[in-house]
């Protein structure tokens, strides 16, 4: 957490916030947030004068676009940026603070400091890491079913390891596995490679459409995550199986079971996403 529709969701508000801005100074409350360069003045001096022209996503990471650098930042797990005005309080845990010449700030807060930011030439951040080996955008028109099959359908891994993994397709952590893979009625456990074409073709459109619908509420606000505006997103309104055990499945009314599967916590109807031959 966040996720796709989350990052996607911050990179919206904040691209109506700041674009256009123009930095006039940067404040670096905490260095080990930035990982490159290595040192924070020259991270800072490198920044000033620079202007935003736009902020873009690829898979969990946002995309800060400048006039002639490019800021990469991974939010991990409760990292948030918010726009301010200068001289509002500072909340403890603000990390890093971009001051434009407009009287206004961004602020980068992260209770649990894992947050990183990257800066790079343009074009340099999808060479190098940590962009350098991310996999296929599952809401980009190049994600059609062959492309999903041809990630799929060869991998012996357990499914939800296998979406679960970046290098594959990006953007879908755990809550949103557990959302696709019962919205196509596929259990988590199963095997890529022994999935049919008919599961195939449900997983890929569960996929498409849960994110789809994950953006468009605003993502998932089950821990702290808000959008660039502080707004919390609706998402977890719609969950059909995430965060639910011990509850009705909306789809059949079996009781929602808890399990972990590849080191996480996963949810799954036992009626809906029948237990795989092979595990039995």
């Amino acid at each position: 957490m966040p996720e796709l529709p989350e990052v996607e969701t911050v990179r919206r508000t904040l691209n109506d916030l700041i674009t256009g801005k123009q930095i006039e100074h940067v404040t670096v409350r905490l260095p080990r947030i930035i990982q490159r360069p290595d040192d924070i003045q020259a991270f800072a001096h490198m920044l000033a004068g620079h202007s935003v022209v736009t902020v873009e996503r690829r898979g969990k990471f946002l995309r800060f676009v400048f006039d002639g650098l490019v800021m990469v930042s991974h939010l991990r797990m409760e990292g948030r940026y918010g726009v301010y005005r200068e001289g509002e309080p500072l909340d403890k845990h603000t990390h890093v603070i971009f001051h434009f010449t407009d009287g206004t700030e961004l602020r980068y807060t992260d209770v649990r400091q894992f947050g990183t930011m990257h800066l790079f030439q343009p074009g340099e951040d999808l060479l190098l890491k940590p962009l350098n080996k991310l996999g296929q955008e599952p809401l980009d028109a190049e994600f059609t079913l062959e492309r999903f099959k041809q990630i799929v359908s060869r991998r012996s891994t357990k499914i939800k390891p296998l979406l679960l993994n970046q290098e594959y397709i990006v953007g879908i952590g755990n809550i949103y596995v557990d959302e696709s893979l019962h919205r196509a009625g596929i259990h988590p456990e199963e095997t890529a490679n022994s999935l049919s074409e008919d599961h195939l073709a449900r997983l890929h459109h569960a996929i498409v459409a849960t994110l789809t619908e994950a953006v468009n509420a605003g993502g998932s606000s089950v821990k702290s995550y808000v959008n660039g505006q502080g707004e919390s997103g609706n998402y977890q309104d719609q969950h059909r199986i995430y965060g639910r055990k011990d509850q009705p499945c909306a789809t059949c009314g079996t009781l929602i079971e808890k399990s972990v599967v590849g080191g996480r916590g996963t949810h799954y109807c036992p009626s809906c996403q029948p237990v795989p031959v092979q595990i039995r």
